[in-house]
C-alpha cells in the first residue's frame, strides 16, 4: 500500500502555502523520514526558514532541499541531543551562522527494547528512552534557550506521545521517558513564560507511514487477514477512523508555532484522530 489512507476517506493535511511563520526561523530536531520532514515542509510553506538536526546525516540534505525547493533558507546540522557538548555546537552554529531562532521542535525519540518491566536492564534498554527523549529533549532546549529568549516570542513544541495515555505492555521505558516529558512541559511553560517562550506538547498516535505500514501488514500476516482488514481494525479504534499521516500531525505542530497559539502554553494535545480520550 502507498495511499495515506489505505480504506479511504482520510482527510489531507490542512497545511497549504501561507504566512503564518513568515520571517521565522524553526529547528527541528530529530529529522527523519516522516513526521521531522512533514514538520520542517509545513513550516516552510508558512513561510519560516529551517534549521534541520539529526544525529546522522543521512537525510538532512534531502529534506534542506525540499526546503529551498519552497523558496525558503535551510541549514543542516548534525547533532547527538544526548551530548551536551553536541547541543553546545548546536547552539553556537545557529549563533553564528544563522543568527536567530523563533521555534524549536523537539522531536528526536527512540522507542526502546519493549522489554517487560520484570526482564528489563534498567541500567541499559530502559534508561536509553529516557536519555534521547526526556534528557536530550531538555539539553536541546537549554542549550538554545539564549536564542529563544532574544526571540521575545519563541515556541518549543515536544513532539510526545498517545502511549503516556493509553498505556500497554512492553511500551514501560518509552511510556515512562514521554510522561516525564509531559510533565516537565508544564514546568518550562512556567518558567520560560516571563521570556516570551510558549512550552507545549503535541500527543500523536499511530503516524500512518512507511513504519506503520509495516506494522499493519505485519499483524495481517500474524493473523492470517488481509492488510485492508487490519488497517480497518485499527482504525475503528479512533474516533474519526483513520490513521492519521505525518502532514497532518505536522499541521498541529504548525499551530503551536504560529501566531495562532499565541496565548497557548503548558498544554498537551492528542493528535491522533481521538484514538484515545479522557
Amino acid at each position: 500500500m502507498s495511499t495515506d489512507n489505505p480504506t479511504g476517506g482520510a482527510p489531507g493535511s490542512a497545511s497549504m502555502n501561507g504566512t503564518l511563520l513568515e520571517g521565522k526561523v524553526i529547528l527541528v530536531s530529530g529529522l527523519g523520514d516522516n513526521l521531522g520532514r512533514a514538520i520542517a515542509l509545513a513550516a516552510a510553506a508558512h513561510g519560516a526558514d529551517l534549521v534541520v538536526s539529526a544525529r546522522r546525516a543521512r537525510r538532512l540534505e534531502a529534506v534542506a532541499d525540499e526546503v529551498r525547493a519552497l523558496g525558503r533558507q535551510a541549514w543542516t546540522v548534525t547533532c547527538d541531543v544526548t551530548s551536551a557538548e553536541a547541543c553546545a555546537q548546536l547552539a553556537g552554529y545557529i549563533t553564528d551562522e544563522v543568527g536567530r531562532l523563533d521555534g524549536l521542535v523537539n522531536n528526536a525519540f527512540t522507542e526502546g527494547d519493549w522489554s517487560r518491566f520484570a526482564d528489563a536492564d534498567l541500567d541499559g534498554a530502559w534508561r536509553a528512552p529516557f536519555e534521547v527523549n526526556f534528557w536530550g529533549s531538555l539539553r536541546v532546549t537549554q542549550a538554545l534557550l539564549p536564542l529563544l529568549g532574544d526571540a521575545g516570542d519563541a515556541r518549543v513544541v515536544m513532539v510526545n506521545t498517545m502511549a503516556t495515555q493509553r498505556i500497554q505492555e512492553r511500551f514501560g521505558s518509552y511510556a515512562a521517558s514521554k510522561g516525564a516529558l509531559a510533565t516537565v512541559t508544564r514546568t518550562l511553560a512556567v518558567e520560560l513564560g516571563g521570556q516570551g517562550i510558549r512550552v507545549n506538547g503535541v500527543h500523536p498516535g499511530y503516524i500512518y507511514g512507511d513504519a506503520v505500514e509495516w506494522y499493519v501488514g505485519h499483524l495481517a500476516e500474524r493473523d492470517g487477514v488481509s492488510f485492508d482488514d487490519k488497517y480497518a481494525e485499527l482504525a475503528s479504534e479512533t474516533a474519526l477512523g483513520y490513521l492519521p499521516p505525518a502532514a497532518e500531525v505536522a499541521d498541529a505542530v504548525l499551530f503551536f508555532l504560529s501566531p495562532l497559539a499565541r496565548c497557548i502554553t503548558g498544554q498537551s494535545l492528542g493528535v491522533n484522530a481521538g484514538h484515545h480520550l479522557t
